[in-house]
This record gives structure tokens, sequence and C-alpha cells, in this order.
């Protein structure tokens, strides 16, 4: 029995090669049998360890700060899970749980808002993460597809952490015949320490809480039930008083002292259950029907007035100028959102042999979206408001008074969305080289604004048969960005049944080597990409929030290359380091290419985990990240006759601080799950107990998550103000599992 590893961008599947004796000149046949390590994924995800996941510190949740570990990830916040891929934004990355699209909340804001991400550490059993190029099954979005799978205990169960600003409580059981497995876990977070160390004056009062389960019934060894249920609320209240703000350059360096009056109140509500029906009527077939229901109920109200006072410094006394500007500003904001989606999916999967298979799929769901939008902002400065005419010095304006933008909306629609596809793959030879291909289709119509796309996928790896362990993949496709609450809302707070799907034409090309380095096993990863897209809606960054334009006045290009080094730089453990260069540009209406909002460059990360040899259960794990900023475009600007313009995107380039943060988690073992510690009395029911220290921000560097934009009125000119992330933050967290 011959045995060779397979590696392909985290898949481990193993070769098994039979031979036969010659006997009689009868030449022996070799069979390919590739056997991937628990649940099937995609030839271009990245398998994340579910259990590292959950130690690293993370303010935002464990699974996807690891991801922002990886050289095509990139995020300039830690307060949010969300993360942007190879020049695409916060929209454009699909989340699966246990095969069932995910949506995330859709008023959020700044990433204060934000609390936990959807998914539990507790719970996960598998994570595949793809960057890009993914398969035909996987949904219409442009940049990067994550699927979880949930586990189902074995036996009793009942675990936690409690730490400074939360903690989350899980249980399950599994009969004794695993016929019945039941997980659930609640959690709850309050991130008012955090946010205190924002260098503002400010009360806080961020609260988050979910509550999760995954039913599961085998009724026999052809069929099985299984539930998966879900419920989260975020109450944000936010009361600001006073924020001081220092920025410009050393040969002007100006300060921003703002007070505040007025409160923000924010709610939101996600809930979601699916019921499975999972049948196998045979080795070689397997069908799922899945019937899901996701309700997203959101409320952003707000009323904030500012009032600020701009001075500027002498660059070599330091002493006080006269002022820029004095002036003001009031936010008001009442929008409403309910979000209703149910249907079903039917998947099959059909495997003629071991190293082949069919799937096919049909997907059919009814969404109802009710949208209230009113939303306004007043600038004001001595007496004037902002937009205005030019007057001459003297003499009084006679203009009335009016908003800087106003944003109203009274949305109501009920499209149905239809999607299939259909995707084969197979394993063998050519030649003495192994390979794998995986080709397929997906179609989906949308009612509301009566498209149909087309969307061809594919992937190739081979493995040559050298002395150098080495794999080479190829990923091409048609990938939409289907239209969804976000995209199809103007800035005026309408929708538009004419908009068409964003599109990118994807091309990948990978490298997968595989070495031993001081006796141990390393993994190198190189790839390079480059996306073509057209159709694209231009869009706003506002901190975290993603502002279309509403029409697809644009068209872009993305291109880049990854390298990621992973494998035990500790005997035993695995880290990685992981290096990118990305650029991201569009062109909007025929003016030109420009770097998009998105525009990532150059990006280094490190993911690290350590223990004392003397003293093994003293662990430590390290993540940091250093990114150039990216351009945070323009500010939402409105020309007179109150319609957005797209022209301030050319005019206003200007880009944020590089992002560079260190956490650093401290844990030490009291028991071990390996251990034996029976005679432990009361303690021995524990079977696994950690005291860690987590350190957020270890150096103390405030990062910049966006600018806030102030205008000068005495001469026109917008003021990026720089809205600053949080600082250092010691966390102690316990952590325990009863037998």
């Amino acid at each position: 029995m011959k045995r060779t590893i397979f590696l392909a961008a985290g898949i481990l599947p193993t070769l098994f090669l039979s031979q036969q004796k010659d006997t009689l000149k009868t030449q022996s046949i070799q069979e390919v049998v590739f056997q991937k390590r628990g649940t099937p994924q995609d030839l271009t995800a990245v398998t994340i360890n579910a259990r590292e996941a959950s130690q690293i510190p993370s303010m935002a949740g464990g699974i996807e700060g690891l991801i922002k570990t990886l050289p095509s990830v990139n995020s300039n916040t830690e307060l949010s899970s969300q993360y942007m891929v190879r020049g695409g934004n916060y929209d454009e990355n699909l989340i699966y749980i246990n095969d069932i699209e995910i949506y995330r909340p859709f008023l959020i804001r700044n990433s204060m808002q934000e609390g936990m991400s959807i998914i539990n550490p507790d719970m996960v059993s598998a994570v595949n993460f793809s960057a890009g190029g993914f398969e035909a099954k996987y949904g219409d979005k442009m940049s990067s597809a994550l699927n979880i799978y949930y586990r189902e205990p074995k036996k009793f169960e009942l675990g936690g952490e409690a730490s400074l600003i939360g903690g989350r409580l899980s249980t399950g059981f599994a009969t004794k015949n695993q016929k019945l497995t039941a997980l659930v876990s609640g959690r709850y977070r309050n991130t008012n320490l955090i946010l205190n160390t924002l260098n503002e004056d400010t009360d806080f009062n961020p609260v988050y809480m979910d509550l999760q389960s995954y039913l599961n019934y085998h009724v026999n060894d052809k069929w099985s039930l299984s539930f998966l249920g879900y419920y989260s609320k975020n109450d944000y209240e936010m009361i600001p008083k006073a924020k001081q703000v220092e920025f410009g350059t050393v040969n002007q360096p100006i300060k921003v002292n703002v007070f505040y009056g007025g409160r923000e109140d924010d709610r939101y509500k996600n809930m979601m259950g699916t019921f499975s029906v999972n049948y196998k009527p045979a080795e070689k077939w397997q069908v799922t029907l899945d019937a899901f229901g996701y309700q997203n109920r959101e409320r952003e109200y707000y009323t904030i007035a500012s009032a600020y006072v701009l001075e500027a410094f002498d660059p070599v006394t330091g002493d006080p100028v006269t002022s820029y500007d004095v002036g003001g500003q009031i936010d008001h904001a009442r929008n409403d959102l309910s979000v209703k989606t149910y249907g079903a999916q039917l998947r099959t999967k059909f495997m003629p042999n071991v190293n082949s298979n069919i799937e096919l799929g049909l997907k059919l769901e009814k969404e109802k979206l009710r949208d209230l939008t009113n939303e306004w902002r007043l600038v004001d400065s001595l007496g004037y408001s902002v937009p205005r005419d030019e007057t001459l010095p003297g003499v009084l304006d006679p203009s009335s008074m009016e908003l800087y933008y106003h944003m109203a909306g009274n949305n109501d629609i009920e499209p149905v969305r239809s999607s299939a596809y259909a995707q084969y793959s197979n394993k063998f030879y050519w030649g003495r080289s192994r390979a794998f291909v995986n080709a397929g289709v997906r179609v989906a119509h949308w009612s509301f604004n009566k498209e149909t796309i087309f969307s061809p996928r594919a992937q190739f790896a081979i493995k040559p048969d050298w002395n150098a362990d080495m794999l080479f993949r190829l990923a091409a496709g048609i990938y939409y960005q289907q239209p969804f609450y976000k995209e199809i809302k103007d800035l005026d707070g309408s929708f538009n049944p004419d908009i068409q799907s964003q599109r990118s034409m994807q091309l990948i090309l990978a490298n997968d080597y595989e070495f031993f380095m001081y006796d141990r096993p390393f993994k190198l990863t190189t790839e390079l990409y480059y996306k073509k897209m057209d159709h694209l809606i231009p869009y706003f960054m506002d901190n975290v929030r993603v502002r279309y334009a509403g029409n697809n006045d644009a068209k872009g290009y993305a291109y880049g290359i990854d390298a990621r080094l992973f494998g035990e730089f500790v005997p035993g453990i695995d880290s990685w380091l992981s290096a990118s260069y990305a650029r991201t540009y569009e062109n909007i209406n025929e003016k030109g290419y420009i770097p998009r909002a998105t525009d990532q460059r150059f990006r280094f990360a490190v993911f690290y985990q350590d223990y004392m040899p003397k003293f093994p259960k003293m662990r430590v794990n390290l993540t940091g990240v250093f990114a150039m900023g990216l351009p945070t475009g323009a500010p939402v600007m409105f020309d007179a006759a109150g319609q957005p313009s797209l022209e301030t995107r050319y005019e206003y380039q200007k880009t944020l601080p590089s992002y560079k943060r260190v956490d650093i988690g401290l844990s030490y073992v009291f028991i071990d799950p390996k251990e034996k510690n029976k005679n432990w009395g009361f303690w021995g029911q524990f079977s696994e107990l950690t005291l860690g220290l987590q350190v957020f921000n270890a150096f103390n560097i405030y990062n910049t998550v966006a600018n806030q934009w102030v205008t000068d009125v005495s001469n026109n000119y917008i003021y990026p103000v720089p809205v600053n992330l949080t600082g250092r933050f010691f966390n102690a967290k316990l952590e325990f599992k009863f037998k």
C-alpha cells in the first residue's frame, strides 16, 4: 500500500494507490481515492481549526478574527466581525451555516453597533473559507464564501466562558444510541469597558445577546432530521458629550473640539430557523431538503447636535492662532427596516464511484422588505447653513436655510428569488500526475428587477510526479453580486427596480509547496488573481456601512498576489505568516480609473502559538496585523438640485493611516482534557479549566476607522477629522467544561 499526501489549499485528501502483484503478465490497475478529513469542501478553500479560532483574543468573534489573519482578507476595525476580500467590500461575502445562507444586519453604521459575530465558536466543528473562485453550489457574491458546520455532541456536556466583557454557556447531550443529539448555546456581551478606551467623553451602553440551537434526530440509516435555530438581540445606546481630536500635519497642526447634545438608540433583532430532512437511499446517493425562515427587525434612531471649534497652532511655538471656524451640525435619523425571507432548497449528491460526484440544487425563496427612511443633516457655521450660495463680504445672505442632505423613503416590496446549480467533480490520473477537476454552472432569477444571471465556474488542480511536493491550482469563473436591500436603495431613499447585478470575471493561479524545515512540516501557498468587473454600483464608505449610489455606473478591476507560510513554528502547534499585495480600481461614468474605497495595497499578518517547554500548561497566542491605509474616497455630497454627486469621488481622495494592531492571549490550563483527574475531588468534575488574560491592542495604537468631514465655511474647505478606534484593554477570561 503506497500512501501519498495530496494537499490542496488547506485540503488534506489522502491518496491510496492499490497495487496488485503482476501475475500471468496482467498489469496492475491503480485506483485514485481521495479521502478528505472532515466535511467535504471547495478546492479553493482554507480549513480553519475551530479550536484555535475560539482561543485567539478577538473583540468581535474568534472565527472571523482568525480569518482576518489570512493574506486575502482585510479589515481596518477590530470591533467588527466583517471583512473585505481581494478588493471587495463588506457586502460581497457569503456566509453559510450548515449550507444555509446567513444574513448580517443591514443598518449597522459603525462597528460599535455590531456586537457579536453570528458564529458561535462553541458549536463549530469545521470552518472552510474560500477567497474566490469557489464552486457553483455557493451563491452569487463576488468575493468570498465562508461555510461553517456545527457539530453534534457525543455525550452530555456543559461548558462556558466568563470574562469582563461577557460570557457564554453551552450544553449538549446525546442518547446512548446516538439517535438524538442536541446542542444549545447562549451568549452575552457588553463592550462598554472597551469603548471607554476611546479618546472621547461618551456614555455607552451596548448590550448584545443571542441563543442558538442545533438538534438532530437519526431515524435510521437512511433518514435523519435536524433543526438549526438562531435568535439575537443587539441594543446600542450612545450619549456623546465631548471629543477632542488632533490631526493635520507637522507644519499645520489642527485641533477640533466637539461638544454634543442628544443621543442614539438603536435596536437590532435577528431570528432564523431551518428544518432539514436528510435522505440517503443508497450508499451513492444523498438528498437534503431544507425549509428555512429568516426575520430581521432593525431600528436606527438618533438625533445628535454637535458644535465644533477648529483651531490651528504655530508649528514652532505650539501656541494657538486664529480659529479657522466655529460651527455645528445636527444629525437626525428615524430608520426602520423589516426583512423577512422564507423558502426551501433541495440538494442532491450522486457519487458514481469513489473518485467523482455530481451535485444538483434548487432554491426558491420569498422576500418581504419593508423600509422606512427619514434621515437628514443640517450643517451650520456662524449662522450660515450649508449648502449656500456665495455672497460678497458685507452683503447679507438672502438664501433660506437648507439641509445638507435629506433621505426619505417608504418602500415595500415582496419579490421572489430562485436559483439552481449543477456541478461535476472528478479525481483522476493524467499521465503519472494526479489531477482534480470541478466544473459547474448556476443560474438565478430575481423578480424585482426581472434579471436572470448565468454563472459558469471551474477549478482544476494537478500534482506532478515530482520529488518536490507541489500542487498547482487554477480557478476561473463569472461571479455575480445579486442585488438586495443595500444595492437597490438610492441615496435619496427609494428602491431602483432597474438595478442590475454587479459582475466579476475571475482568474486565480495558485501553488502549494509542502516541505520539511527543522524536521517539522510546513506549507507555502502562493496565489495570483485578477478580476475584471463591470456593472458596478459606486458606493461611499461610512465607517462599516456601504452606501450605494443606486445605479450601475462604473466598471473596474482588481489584481494581487497572496502568500501564506503555514506550519509548526513551534513543535506540535500550527502558526502562520501572511503577506499580500493587492490593488483595485474603478471607472465611474468613463471619468478615469481611481482607487476604490477598498484598495488594500500591502498587508502583513501573523498568527502565532507557543507554550513553555518546562511549563506546557502555560500557553500564548498572538495575532498581529499591518495594513496600509484604505482610501476613504469622498463624503456623501449633493449638488444644487439635492442629488448625490459622484464627482466628489475624483475631488477627494484622502487615505487613512496604516492599520497596526497586536493582540495577545495568555492562558494557564489548570485541567487538560487529556489528563487523568479522577482523584481530584471537586475539581475532578471538570474536564477542562483554563484561566486566561487577553491584551487587546498591546501597543496601544489608536487606529483610524474613518473620517468625519467638517466644513470650514470661511473658505469652503472640508477637513477630514479622523475617527479613532479603541486603545489598550486587558480582559480576564475563565473557560470551563464539565464531564
